[in-house]
């Protein structure tokens, strides 16, 4: 029990620098939309007796949800803004895709 209990300390602090890490630095750097208004930091509540690898799950989505490492992607290069406009055209055409889609088969399901 007390190396489990080693080990989860050890996950929980894995846990809480990588969270950590998708932070944006304070200063006079402009803020991107994604971070404007709320609170970027990642965190979950592990639950009594819950195994390690299902935490470990719900934190990756969790970090997939928030759109840290999407954003991170983006920025790792330079992108102009006529890069960024066609890149937003892009995503906007894929999401109406994806919605046509899940309607799709919603109304499939439903009907």
């Amino acid at each position: 029990m007390a190396k489990f209990t080693l080990f989860f300390a050890a996950f929980v602090a894995i846990l809480v620098s990588a969270s950590a890490a998708f932070v944006p630095m304070a200063g006079n750097q402009k803020k991107s939309a994604l971070y404007a208004g709320h609170n970027p930091r990642v965190s979950i509540t592990l639950n009594e007796g819950e195994p390690i690898e299902n935490a470990l799950k719900r934190f990756k989505r969790e970090t997939s949800k928030s759109g840290h490492l999407f954003e991170l992607r983006h920025k790792r290069y330079f992108e102009n803004s006529q890069e960024r406009k066609k890149r937003k055209i892009r995503e906007a055409g894929m999401r109406r895709r994806m919605e046509r889609i899940q309607k799709k088969r919603q109304n499939k399901f439903n009907a």
